[in-house]
């Protein structure tokens, strides 16, 4: 597979190095809404007309947080019982979506509260993981289900904001495993890469890859920092071979202060509809759908994925 850039080709490496450290939570178990007007079930819209200030709730998920504390029922002061109640919410939100003509986010819902180059903020390497272990266990068990068998032949995978971990399965090798991120200490450290380039999608969202070069991209808890994420969005369909399949997964842990306004003044159900809306928006993709991975509703980290694949005439 010829590239635009010259990629680093990444010895095996032998050993995964030790977790040292977890990110702090961006959780928000308040949510506060402007309206709790009922949906049908088979059509849902958004209501974002209204203008709120930044870092505010901005009120888009207000249907769907009606319904969640509609089931949660009396238990809706417990924040445990609730998250656990909210794991069937969490995969309808997807489903017959009524999308605004146009994409309904405004530049400031893509401001962060830390505005200083990425590059800096990532210029020392972390050797963190940013989920808890069940949650990465219940990652690289929905991994294993859907990724292509290991060692398929031509099978390339591109990991995007990837870092010295991928929670790939346990000894899972293809062809080509491409790690896109910021920091080279990182990747150089990530055993399941067999290349990698560093680059910054929030200053150049271009991707560095020839047209559909890869079947699948996966994106783990970091698409919450992407600040022009259409165009990233469009960039992964130009890439990905037709039928080939893009995995956001996410939690509810962050970087606050570098992820996205509208990512930390919302809650999990709306980060669905936020992600589902990239790959709606940007184009060539099939409907976006919702999984709720979450090992242990309210005892650990929960796990969110959104995918969709390329399609066949895109």
């Amino acid at each position: 597979m010829s590239r635009m850039v010259n990629l680093l080709v990444l010895p095996q490496q032998q050993q995964r190095l030790p977790v040292l450290a977890s990110l702090y939570p961006c959780r928000l178990p308040t949510i506060h809404t402007r309206s709790a007007n009922s949906v049908s079930e088979s059509q849902r819209k958004w209501n974002i007309g209204f203008k709120a200030p930044r870092r505010l709730v901005l009120g888009l998920g207000a249907s769907f947080w009606s319904q969640f504390m509609s089931m949660a029922g009396r238990a809706r002061s417990n924040h445990l019982i609730a998250l656990a109640k909210q794991k069937g919410v969490i995969e309808e939100v997807l489903k017959n979506v009524d999308w605004p003509q146009q994409f309904p986010f405004k530049e400031e819902d893509f401001q962060r509260f830390d505005e200083s180059p990425d590059s800096l903020f990532y210029d020392a390497p972390r050797i963190v993981t940013h989920i808890d272990d069940p949650a990465i266990a219940a990652l690289t068990k929905y991994y294993s289900k859907v990724f292509p068998p290991s060692n398929t032949p031509g099978v390339c995978i591109l990991d995007m904001c990837s870092s010295w971990v991928s929670h790939f399965p346990k000894g899972y090798k293809q062809y080509s495993i491409v790690g896109l991120g910021m920091n080279e200490e990182e990747l150089k450290r990530n055993p399941v890469l067999t290349e990698y380039a560093v680059q910054d999608l929030n200053l150049n969202p271009k991707l560095p890859f020839e047209d559909n070069s890869f079947d699948v991209i996966t994106n783990a808890v970091s698409v919450d920092y992407l600040a022009k994420p259409i165009d990233v969005f469009k960039e992964m369909c130009r890439v990905l071979k037709p039928g080939g399949l893009a995995i956001m997964s996410f939690s509810n842990r962050c970087f606050w202060t570098k992820a996205i306004s509208i990512w930390t003044s919302t809650g999990d159900a709306d980060h669905v509809m936020i992600v589902g809306s990239y790959f709606h928006y940007s184009g060539g993709f099939e409907p976006p759908q919702a999984v709720d991975i979450s090992p242990n509703p309210g005892r650990s980290d929960p796990m969110y994925v959104v995918y969709s694949r390329k399609a066949s005439t895109a």
